[in-house]
């Protein structure tokens, strides 16, 4: 199944007039693995966004986008904790436990302080 991302995707390389395989060859992947991601078989790797914002000059709106769509289908997700203070990690990490017991409220109460920012 084609996912968002995967469009995204494949509209960047149309619209630069490129192949699987010269996108593959950016991103440092093999054309298969390419086509796996784009088709939803495998996750995005994180550092992608990164990678293709560089190499594809996506201004910030479209890097948000891109990476919007990333995290659509991802069931988990990995967050670099390393050089923080000890407690905006015990926070960070109690909010990760706590995710899925949030009420209605709690969430649309801490998507409106991210929106907020």
């Amino acid at each position: 199944m084609l996912t968002n991302f995967g469009k995204a995707l494949r509209k960047i390389r149309i619209d630069h007039s490129e192949f699987l395989k010269d996108m593959a060859a950016k991103l440092g992947v093999t054309v298969a693995y390419l086509s796996a991601v784009e088709n939803g078989k495998r996750e995005v790797p994180d550092q992608w966004i990164d990678v293709l914002a560089e190499k594809y000059f996506l201004d910030p709106s479209e890097k948000k986008e891109l990476q919007n769509y990333a995290y659509e289908n991802k069931d988990n997700i990995k967050i670099d904790l390393s050089g923080i203070e000890k407690e905006e990690r015990e926070m960070a990490l109690a909010f990760a436990r706590s995710f899925k017991s949030l009420t209605e409220a709690d969430k649309k109460a801490i998507e409106k302080i991210f929106k907020d920012k």
